[in-house]
């Protein structure tokens, strides 16, 4: 069996972000977001996100690259700010650019993905798909995320267990504070195509959303991937 988690980072970043990332969710294929907490639509987004119990919301983790060492106590703050921004704990932890990735930093990240039982981006059972992205070194490609190239990663890259696709959906307004900004809304047309929809149900792919892997009896808890086993196909 194959399943596909659609996660949509910078849940958080601007109000068009965050309306972006919910239309995904609910006229589209995503099924999860990644919620930013230092940022002026935290609160916002945790607020929308009330509405709309079926989405999974994980950690999307801002770490302090010039600061490594205050890593930790970054972590636990942001950890904290989401449970009192949400009511409740993470159901994933990821980091904005993969920056939980740096060896600086991602021992503490998996430490919290231990002790909490939440799965790490990149470093659990859930495969993970960072190719549905519209930035190649430092230039523009929308073909990159357009309907043929996300079914073709459909293909190539969902196989048996729990995949994750990471996603940038979003509106854009004037003064937006990212340089990937046009590119969103044309993932967010993507996730939302009917016709990615119908190649889902072609290649018989289940959607889910975190929430829904104690359900499957994955293993969780921020383990590397090397060292356990993938989840078996049912």
């Amino acid at each position: 069996m194959k399943w596909l988690i659609v996660t949509g980072d910078d849940f958080g970043l601007t109000p068009g972000v965050n309306r972006g990332i919910l239309e995904a969710h609910r006229l589209g294929i995503l099924t999860s977001a990644s919620l930013m907490v230092n940022r002026p639509a935290s609160e916002a987004a945790a607020i929308l996100a009330r509405e709309y119990p079926a989405l999974s919301l994980g950690l999307h983790l801002e770490l302090p690259m010039d600061h490594p060492e205050r890593g930790d106590a970054e972590i636990e703050r942001q950890v904290t700010r989401f449970e009192e921004l949400v009511g409740g704990h993470p159901t994933h932890l990821d980091a904005h650019h993969n920056a939980h990735h740096d060896p600086r930093f991602l021992p503490a990240v998996l430490a919290w993905g231990r002790r909490t039982t939440l799965p790490v981006r990149g470093h659990s059972d859930v495969s993970h798909i960072s190719k549905f992205y519209g930035q190649w070194g430092g230039e523009t490609h929308l073909e990159q995320i357009g309907v043929e190239s996300l079914i073709r990663l459909l293909d190539e890259e969902v196989r048996s267990g729990v995949t994750e696709l990471a996603s940038h959906p979003g509106h854009v307004e004037s003064g937006f504070p990212s340089s990937y900004a046009a590119e969103r809304e044309v993932e967010l047309r993507t996730l939302c195509d009917a016709k990615v929809r119908q190649a889902i149900v072609e290649r018989e792919i289940e959607l889910i959303g975190f929430r829904e892997l104690a359900r499957l009896g994955t293993l969780r808890g921020g383990q590397d991937r090397s060292s356990r086993p993938q989840v078996s196909s049912r």
